[in-house]
């Protein structure tokens, strides 16, 4: 298919060069710093275009924007689009209807469930991933089914009222498991202990949670009940920071909620 760019940022390129591995053809670059969009130009093989002037044309047009940008920039590229046969956003937040102010194509959403820290890594990580789909276009739906494929990617169907507790459990499964893996390590360093120690560990419980399920491979203190123990790990990380020891006992009583033990353990948590 041939694409146009508006965003190219870390979300926005790695789509961009998985499309071109892909076989795929980038035929412009939007962006609101024009040298950006002339950068991203060289790298994808496309002119950077103009925010004033009718797109050129193109299967799909891709927003990667900020979520609080989508609707801004569909109502700048009203009256643009009348080349588009088909437009997304890549947000996994806000619904498909985001883009009805290009007032033309048929829009919908694109998210890749993916972390993307670089384009580079990015456009690796597609590969395997599940892309969520959101969109009322039967047309649209087809082809946006195909291009996740094409980038070796597994597309779902994502309802619109589905989208913020979707995007609530992904924040969660990405966001909170590095925030306890900062925990871990800074405990770790404060006991003079390289943090490395614990790799095999983190591997084998993410492991043991993918295979059997969650809640089955729950182990440790909260999860037995053992509220000396707790009470004994509490102590030593509020003497090490308080602030950290408030954040500890939130993560044990989020665990003991898990394992259903939370009446034992709020008593340690006290």
């Amino acid at each position: 298919m041939d694409l146009i760019l508006v965003g190219p940022g870390r979300a926005g390129l790695a789509l961009s060069l998985a499309s071109l591995e892909a076989g795929h053809v980038v035929v412009g670059v939007l962006a609101r710093d024009p040298e950006a969009a002339r950068a991203a130009g060289d790298r994808l093989g496309g002119p950077a275009l103009s925010w004033d002037s009718a797109l050129p044309r193109a299967d799909l047009l891709v927003v990667a924007v900020r979520d609080d940008a989508i609707e801004e920039v569909a109502h700048l590229l009203a009256g643009h689009a009348a080349n588009i046969d088909g437009a997304v956003h890549l947000s996994g937040l806000k619904p498909a209807s985001a883009l009805s102010g290009l007032d033309g194509p048929p829009v919908g959403s694109f998210h890749p469930l993916q972390t993307l820290p670089t384009p580079e890594a990015g456009a690796a990580r597609l590969e395997g991933a599940w892309i969520g789909v959101t969109t009322d276009d039967d047309y649209l739906s087809d082809r946006l089914f195909a291009f996740a494929a094409s980038l070796g990617a597994r597309p779902f169907e994502l309802g619109d009222s589905a989208k913020p507790l979707y995007h609530a459990a992904a924040a969660a499964a990405a966001n909170f498991t590095v925030t306890a893996l900062a925990m871990s390590r800074r405990l770790f360093e404060a006991a003079g202990v390289d943090p490395e120690v614990g790799h095999p560990l983190i591997r084998a419980v993410i492991d043991n949670a993918l295979e059997m399920g969650a809640e089955a491979a729950l182990t440790g203190p909260a999860a037995r009940g053992d509220i000396g123990t707790v009470r004994a790990q509490l102590a030593a990380v509020r003497a090490f920071d308080s602030g950290l020891g408030e954040d500890f006992a939130a993560m044990v009583r989020a665990t003991a909620r898990v394992a259903g033990t939370l009446d034992q353990i709020d008593e340690a948590l006290q």
